[in-house]
């Protein structure tokens, strides 16, 4: 006999439901990134023109975190399986676990063409400028700046401000110019 209990659900009711969908915030992006050794570069409000997945409210973007990052992908399979393209296969396994962890898409700049906007996408997160060498300088990471993926999420995140400018700005030996044995 099936009782009312007084408008709540019965405790005894074994059906299935649904999952939790995981919390999303910027800083439990950052956490699960961690465990990866990959840190956010950056993150945008998705815009008309960007190029994103149709529904996306945030892109967040993912580089290596250093230092570790390295130690730690040559001891993940794909580094030690001796099939072509390890930190790609390495970046599309561990980068589309945190997009399905997040309920997002998991989006990387290889395996094109066409190959989407990275170089746009990372100026759009305003923690990205061009030097003046024309690579990208990042606010954190400089001029070895690698983005090894993103993850298009349907909600629009809490962001924090970018940088109010390049580190470029400030540097005044720019030994970027100068650093090249070419001098291009």
């Amino acid at each position: 006999l099936h009782r009312s209990w007084c408008g709540q659900s019965d405790p005894l009711d074994r059906a299935p439901r649904e999952a939790p969908q995981p919390v999303t915030t910027l800083s439990a992006i950052v956490s699960a990134a961690a465990a990866h050794h990959l840190a956010v570069f950056g993150a945008f409000h998705a815009a008309e023109g960007d190029a994103l997945p149709p529904g996306t409210g945030t892109l967040v973007m993912l580089g290596p975190e250093e230092p570790g990052f390295w130690a730690h992908l040559t001891t993940e399979p794909e580094w030690r399986d001796g099939a072509a393209d390890p930190v790609d296969r390495w970046s599309a396994r561990a980068i589309s676990g945190l997009g399905a962890a997040f309920g997002g898409t998991a989006l990387f700049p290889f395996g094109g063409p066409p190959y989407l906007p990275f170089y746009a996408w990372a100026l759009r997160t305003g923690r990205a400028w061009p030097s003046p060498v024309t690579l990208l300088v990042h606010d954190r990471a400089g001029l070895m700046v690698s983005y090894r993926g993103a993850i298009a999420l349907p909600v629009r995140l809490d962001l924090p401000p970018p940088p109010p400018r390049s580190p470029c700005d400030t540097c005044a030996d720019k030994p970027c110019r100068s650093a090249c044995p070419a001098g291009a």
